[in-house]
């Protein structure tokens, strides 16, 4: 089994579509096994995304994550780096796969809906950022 993390960002928590969204991911065969709802303060924004600290859109990232609540979770299943990838769609949504969760879901390139980690050694860094191995429910 493997782990990923998802976000659920702030454009989709204020159009309250977290359920929705969901159980996308429960249909596409990922469990959900741990979650929780908050709110990122900038310095947590930016010590996430620092991997962008250098690129011209990282200021405009750190605020969109910072505007409203996000869901982070822990996703597991078999490939689930993979798979959720391919649930979440492309970055883009106007380049999506019909039913993907950014195809349905998206608003732009920026507001995209949902976070995934891109792979195993970030999937690590970024459960860890959020999650305590206690609050992982497997």
């Amino acid at each position: 089994m493997e782990r990923t993390l998802s976000i659920i960002k702030p454009d989709a928590t204020k159009r309250s579509i977290t359920g929705k969204i969901n159980a996308m991911i429960e249909e596409a065969g990922l469990s959900i096994i741990a979650q929780k709802r908050l709110i990122l303060s900038v310095v947590q924004a930016e010590e996430f995304y620092g991997v962008h600290k250098e690129r011209p859109f990282f200021r405009d990232l750190v605020n969109f994550i910072t505007s409203g609540p996000v869901v982070v979770q822990v996703l597991e299943a078999e490939n689930a780096i993979a798979l959720y990838r391919k649930t979440m769609g492309a970055t883009n949504p106007k380049e999506a796969d019909k039913g993907t969760i950014r195809y349905e879901h998206a608003e732009s390139i920026e507001a995209n809906s949902v976070h995934g980690s891109d792979s195993s050694d970030n999937a690590k860094i970024e459960i860890d950022f959020f999650f305590t191995d206690e609050e992982i429910v497997g």
